[in-house]
C-alpha cells in the first residue's frame, strides 16, 4: 500500500535525507586514489551515528556495511574493501539512514582522479537522466512519466537502463510502495499524489543492461563488464511541484560532474 506523508512526516523526512547529502558530500571530499572504500565506509557510519542516526543498510537483509560502494562496472551493492581506488576509476556510493522514524536515501557516482571521456559522459547523462525524471514528479502525473523519463534521456544519447533494479517509495520502511523502474511508458501506471516520496536511482550501462550478481551474493555488475553509473534522490511531491529531499542547505555543486576528464 502507497503511505502518503503528511507535511510533518515530510519535515522529518528533511532532516534524514539532508543528514544522508552531508556525509556524501564528506564522503566525495575524500575519494582519490589510493584511498579504499572500507576508509569511506567507516567515516560514514562515524558521521551517522554521531548525527544519532542509524546506517539503513548495515544489516539489511545481511548486509555487512554502511555504504553501497560500487566501482567500474559494479552497478549496485557493492561491498566496501581493502583495495585502494585507482587513478580513472569511478566510485559509486550509495548511502542510506534512518532518523527519528524516517529514512533518507542518496547515491552519486563520483570520478577518482581524471577519468576517461567515456567515463565523464556516463556519469553527466546519468546524472542529467536523474533530473529529467525529477521534473515528472508532480501531483496528477503517472509513474510511467518518471520511469520513461530516465529511458528516453538514456537511450536518446547511447545508454542502456539497468532493468532489473529498480527505485521505490520510502517513509517509515527503506523500500515502500511504489517500485520506481527506469523504463516505461508515459501516461501509464500509478497515479502520483501530493505527499508521496520516491528514491529515484537511474542506473546507466555504456552497454548492455543486462547484470549479474557475483559470488558474494550482493554486487551486482554489468555482464559485459562495461562501466556503469547510479545516481539517487529522494523526492517529495508538493503542491508547488518535486521537492528533492537529498540536498544540503547550502548545496551549489553538480554531483559527479567536478572530477577531472582526461
Amino acid at each position: 500500500m502507497i503511505q502518503l506523508k503528511s507535511p510533518d512526516e515530510i519535515e522529518k523526512m528533511r532532516s534524514s535525507n539532508r543528514l544522508v547529502a552531508q556525509v556524501l558530500r564528506a564522503l566525495s571530499e575524500r575519494v582519490q586514489p589510493g584511498v579504499t572504500t572500507l576508509e569511506l565506509d567507516r567515516l560514514a557510519e562515524t558521521l551517522i551515528r554521531q548525527a544519532g542516526a542509524q546506517p539503513a543498510f548495515k544489516g539489511y537483509q545481511g548486509f555487512p556495511a554502511t555504504v553501497c560502494a560500487s566501482v567500474n562496472e559494479q552497478v549496485v551493492h557493492g561491498i566496501p574493501n581493502r583495495e585502494p581506488l585507482k587513478e580513472g576509476d569511478i566510485l559509486s556510493l550509495d548511502v542510506g539512514v534512518r532518523l527519528d522514524g524516517f529514512f533518507g536515501d542518496m547515491a552519486v557516482t563520483l570520478p577518482v582522479g581524471r577519468v576517461s571521456d567515456e567515463a565523464g559522459r556516463l556519469m553527466k547523462t546519468t546524472q542529467e537522466a536523474l533530473g529529467a525524471a525529477i521534473e515528472q514528479v508532480r501531483d496528477g502525473n503517472r509513474l510511467g512519466d518518471v520511469s520513461h523519463a530516465v529511458q528516453q534521456y538514456a537511450e536518446s544519447r547511447g545508454y542502456n537502463v539497468v532493468t532489473q533494479f529498480v527505485g521505490h517509495g520510502i517513509g517509515r520502511m527503506l523500500h515502500e510502495a511504489p517500485q520506481v523502474p527506469n523504463f516505461g511508458r508515459a501516461g501509464t501506471g500509478q497515479r502520483l499524489y501530493v505527499g508521496l516520496v520516491l528514491a529515484i536511482e537511474p542506473m546507466l550501462n555504456c552497454g548492455t543492461s543486462e547484470v549479474e550478481v557475483l559470488a558474494d551474493h550482493w554486487t551486482v555488475v554489468t555482464k559485459d563488464r562495461r562501466l556503469s553509473a547510479h545516481f539517487e534522490h529522494t523526492v517529495a511531491i508538493t503542491d508547488s511541484g518535486p521537492e528533492v529531499l537529498t540536498t544540503t542547505l547550502d548545496e551549489t555543486e553538480n554531483w559527479g560532474t567536478t572530477g577531472t576528464l582526461s
